[in-house]
């Protein structure tokens, strides 16, 4: 009778692995990736609501229209997704730099160069196929892209300047360089109040998935992350990137090399993020000028810090990101809240975000026994 007691027990924790006293330690690390993040945006939520109290309105009605504006309908949907599609490629951006361990912060001037190497290739093959002209704007958006990112890993790694500032900086460059060229030699004569390039040509534009309002730029922000995840973690490539990323001067001992990582990672990240600017030109604006700068970039940073880098989390949190960006019209609208509100709100996920990172692994239940 006792053997059948122990053996009860021993099937009770075989089915149960939650009360094994090791699951913790197995998984402890994975219910953090989820748990933590989580944790930092319902308190970054609470503190907005808190903000928005203070202004008279009632917290519950702004989380209401929150997840109206951005979930609520199919209408809501579609714009929740096409403002998630830039979002997935500005995120890789950050994301692939990250697994080498550089700071890349630049993805909004990689944006605005792909996009005005994209308009550049359209302009230039003006009666060619459509099909061609795609073809050569993605290419063009993803080299231009690829290229600006890519100067700031080699000044990182042949003149040891660091990698953050000089995107930073990058941006800003990029910026005057499209508004030189918008208002100079690439400007149409009929943009008389907004300075912008002549149009691609309706024949040129990628158009939306069948039966939405969707661009497609969403299914190449999905295969582009789908793409990395394999790069990163199920490629021979992706193993020496994170190698590279977990000790530099070891990676160079066992004779990686790394300076090659280096350049192609920044490349990769910064086509990413070139094919965004693309995208918004085939698919949104149909020409290049300021409004390309919409701070999708900038954004882009926080779905990258959000997914923990991951480019498989990125996707549904630059969806996450993209409602709340697409719910600032209805709070507007509804609480006489400005559009401008959700900045604040993604300033303050930002914040809650950096400040949370200081807790992984110091987290006791999730640490096991020792």
């Amino acid at each position: 009778m006792t053997t059948e007691a122990a053996d009860s027990a021993e099937a009770v924790g075989a089915i149960a692995p939650a009360a094994d006293p090791g699951f913790p330690q197995r998984y402890g690390a994975s219910i953090e990736y989820v748990l933590i993040p989580g944790a930092a945006l319902a308190g970054a939520l609470v503190v907005f609501g808190i903000f928005v109290a203070m202004f008279g309105k009632n917290p519950l009605d702004l989380y209401f229209y929150m997840y109206y504006g951005a979930f609520g309908t199919w209408f809501s949907w579609q714009n929740t997704l096409t403002r998630a599609a830039p979002l997935i490629l500005t995120a890789l951006c950050t994301a692939l730099p990250a697994q080498l361990g550089m700071v890349i912060i630049g993805g909004e001037g990689a944006l605005l160069i792909g996009a005005l190497s994209a308009t550049s290739a359209a302009l230039a093959l003006q009666g060619m196929p459509p099909l061609v002209v795609q073809i050569a704007m993605v290419i063009a958006g993803v080299v231009g892209g690829g290229l600006w990112i890519t100067l700031s890993g080699a000044l990182r790694q042949y003149r040891g300047v660091n990698e953050t500032i000089s995107s930073l900086l990058l941006v800003y460059i990029a910026l005057a360089i499209l508004n030189h060229l918008v208002e100079s030699v690439m400007r149409d004569p009929a943009s008389l109040n907004k300075p912008s390039t002549r149009e691609i040509g309706a024949a040129n534009m990628i158009g939306s998935i069948p039966g939405t309002d969707v661009h497609w730029g969403l299914l190449f922000g999905l295969i582009a992350a789908i793409g990395a995840y394999i790069l990163i973690y199920h490629t021979v490539f992706g193993f020496a990137a994170r190698v590279a990323g977990g000790n530099i001067r070891a990676a160079k001992i066992v004779g990686l090399g790394v300076s090659k990582l280096i350049l192609t990672i920044c490349f990769l990240a910064g086509g990413a993020a070139g094919l965004a600017g693309m995208v918004e030109v085939a698919a949104v604006q149909g020409r290049t000028n300021a409004n390309l700068a919409a701070g999708y970039g900038f954004t882009g940073i926080l779905v990258a810090f959000l997914a923990r880098q991951n480019p498989l989390a990125i996707i549904p949190v630059a969806i996450l990101l993209g409602g709340i960006s697409a719910s600032g019209g209805l709070l507007q609208r509804r609480l006489g809240l400005p559009d401008a509100s959700v900045l604040v709100l993604q300033g303050i996920i930002f914040v809650f975000v950096l400040a949370s990172d200081a807790l992984y692994g110091r987290i006791g239940f999730l640490k096991g026994k020792s």
